[in-house]
Order: C-alpha cells, then sequence, then structure tokens
C-alpha cells in the first residue's frame, strides 16, 4: 500500500556511505528529508545531490537532515561521491542509503513498474519530529526535482505546524499568509495583533507570525 500524508514513515536501519544508520535515530527530534534517485554516476542524480549538498546551511537552519537512496551498492556510492564533489564543486556529507534489496524502495513505494522495474523514481518525503509523513513529491527519473520548491515547501509545513495558518499560491518566506477559517474574524486580533486583511470572509490574510 502507498503511503499516504499523516502516515508514519517505516523506520528502518540500512546501510549507507557513512555506514549503518536507523532513520528515526538518524532524524532525531528533527524534520527529515528522504529522497530517491534512479541511479548513481547518472547525470540528473549528480546535479541533485550536489545542490543538496550545496543547501547545506539552508537545510541546517531549518533543523532539517536529509537522506538519498538508490539501489545500488554503499561502496558505489562511496566512489561516486568523489564525482558528485569533483563536477559540482561541493562536499556530500549527508547519507546515501545503499538499498540493494529494495526493502527500503518498497516500503515507501519508490519503485513505478510503469516507469522502471529496477529503479527508484524521483520520490521525495518530508517527515516531521513526530516521524509522520507531511508531503510527497514524486518526479519521473528525467526530471531533477526543483530544490527551492523544497525549501519553500518546509518553511510552509514549519510554519502551518506551529500557528494557525495556511500559505497561500506562490507564497514564499516573509509573504502574507491566511488565517486558517476555524478562527472566527472577531478573533483574529487576539491571535494575530499584527493586524489583518479581510478580502473575503473566508479569505483573511495576516502578516507571516514569525517574522
Amino acid at each position: 500500500m502507498s503511503l499516504r500524508l499523516g502516515d508514519k514513515a517505516p523506520d528502518f536501519t540500512a546501510q549507507t556511505s557513512i555506514g549503518e544508520i536507523n532513520l528515526y535515530e538518524y532524524l532525531g527530534d528533527g524534520w527529515g528529508v528522504l529522497f530517491s534517485h534512479p541511479a548513481d554516476y547518472t547525470p540528473v542524480c549528480t546535479t541533485e545531490l550536489g545542490r543538496t549538498a550545496a543547501l547545506k546551511d539552508e537545510f541546517a537552519k531549518r533543523n532539517v537532515k536529509v537522506l538519498a537512496l538508490s539501489v545500488d551498492s554503499a561502496e558505489s556510492h562511496r566512489s561516486w561521491i568523489k564525482d558528485i564533489n569533483e563536477t559540482q564543486g561541493v562536499e556530500v556529507e549527508f547519507p546515501i542509503i545503499a538499498d540493494e534489496d529494495r526493502k527500503i524502495s518498497e516500503a515507501y513505494d519508490m519503485i513505478h513498474p510503469n516507469a522502471s522495474v529496477n529503479a527508484t523514481v524521483r520520490s521525495l518525503f518530508i517527515i516531521g519530529p513526530d516521524k509522520t509523513i507531511k508531503l510527497i513529491i514524486t518526479y519521473p527519473a528525467s526530471t531533477g526535482r526543483n530544490f527551492a520548491e523544497i525549501l519553500r515547501v518546509i518553511d510552509s509545513l514549519q510554519l502551518t505546524a506551529y500557528y494557525s495558518v495556511a500559505t497561500p499560491a506562490d507564497w514564499k518566506d516573509g509573504e502574507d499568509v491566511v488565517v486558517v477559517p476555524a478562527i472566527k474574524t472577531e478573533d483574529i486580533p487576539a491571535k494575530f495583533p499584527k493586524g489583518f486583511r479581510e478580502v473575503k470572509p473566508y479569505l483573511r490574510l495576516t502578516p507571516q507570525p514569525n517574522k
């Protein structure tokens, strides 16, 4: 059965490019991004893992740890990392999971037989501190991910987890947010002292509360 939003992220212990890790222990009480790539030594994947490494500080300031995965071996991962570091001008320090028996790929439904019977598609899962799935994005093997969007949705998820707001279309960190419908208009001033703007009774905007 496919994972859905709100499901518990399947825990696992696996060999990686940096040794054996347990998912839950690795994430601790923070957030996580688990993403798969079709294979080592492939061009799009090389750019993706390089971009992930380049964004190390951006993930860290959001208390997010990242893990990559493919069905190749840990030895292959370690060798490939040298190419990534050389061609992308980075240092890959996050773990790349070796899922040679495909148990993790199957638990996370990362192999889509109509696309490939033996390689993972570009699946991405954002896992919250409660170890539940907060977001799922799946790309075909031929399309590299938009990492600006990944950071944007992490900002949204973290904001909406702690405040009674939602984020509108194309929202970016620092922009106005939507007051959730469950809050009555007369209760908004006490909860959001920065003020609000009522576009329609069901569409109320307020400055981002944590800025």
